[in-house]
């Protein structure tokens, strides 16, 4: 095996503990401006991104102070678009999945044949990014 490049894996944990905050930042406030007869779902589905999404930041943080690293005390910046129907909120939702399973990924290239537990760490939140990532697919072909 080869030597875990410390800093650049305690960079990628940094980097995706402040995407996925940023996630609990966005998925509470979709989840608040959801409207319409289904509602309740839907809002039910972002409460639950949101928890998933602290759960995941919870995680990189525990894993970080492990690697002798300061987890960050930032969020990656969001924009705000203003639209909110059902269609533009998946639609951003999806594009936020698919950055994270960018950043998983990227951890995985990092840590392979370094790290046992961290490439088992990071294929196992690339498979919970991939289920979002067709999970939301689906919710978004009735839009068509």
């Amino acid at each position: 095996m080869q030597e875990l490049d410390h800093k650049k894996t305690i960079d990628i944990l940094n980097a995706i503990m402040e995407f996925e905050l940023a996630g609990v930042v966005r998925y509470t406030h979709y989840s608040l401006m959801v409207t319409g007869p289904n509602r309740i779902p839907i809002v039910a589905f972002f409460k639950a991104q949101a928890s998933e999404s602290l759960l995941h930041a919870q995680q990189v943080g525990e894993i970080l102070t492990g690697l002798d690293g300061h987890p960050t005390l930032r969020i990656t910046p969001m924009e705000e678009t203003y639209k909110h129907s059902v269609k533009d909120i998946l639609a951003e939702s999806l594009s936020h999945e698919k950055k994270a399973l960018e950043m998983y990924k990227t951890l995985l290239d990092t840590v392979t044949n370094a790290s046992i537990y961290l490439e088992e760490f990071a294929r196992s939140m690339i498979g919970q990014e991939e289920l979002h990532n067709l999970e939301l697919k689906k919710m978004l072909r009735d839009f068509s």
